[in-house]
């Protein structure tokens, strides 16, 4: 009879030792064959062009000017942005136009995806150059 209880402790004390710490992952000491070098790329979103000299016109006429500082535009807006120091991406452009941050407003629906592009490609030539 003590033989059973003595297999029993001696089981659940070698259990108990498995599951009380950290989780460890063997690591292998060799690597047979070769690891396949990663393909797959996401693929570029592809960004509207536009035309910036009439991205200056839509830049003035939407009112970008009243709230944004872009020497280009010869404007000196403090609501929004100083867009000479920030230089934001061309996706970040567009996003904003079409979006809106507050205070900022949206865009989209107000300007045609024409002159969405072409005031972000304002922008970006005026701030990358």
């Amino acid at each position: 009879m003590r033989r059973p209880v003595l297999i029993a402790l001696g089981s659940a004390l070698l259990l108990a030792g498995c599951g009380g710490g950290k989780t460890v992952a063997p690591l292998p000491e060799t690597v047979e064959g070769s690891v396949p070098a990663t393909t797959q790329t996401q693929p570029t979103p592809q960004l509207p062009k536009g035309d910036p000299a009439a991205g200056k016109a839509v830049f003035a006429s939407a009112g970008c000017t009243s709230c944004h500082t872009l020497k280009a535009a010869n404007a000196t807006g403090t609501v929004g942005p100083n867009l000479d120091e920030a230089k934001p991406p061309l996706s970040l452009i567009i996003d904003r136009v079409e979006n809106g941050k507050p205070p900022m407003p949206a865009f989209k629906g107000q300007l045609s995806d024409k002159q969405i592009a072409d005031v972000a490609a304002f922008v970006f030539q005026s701030t990358h150059s």
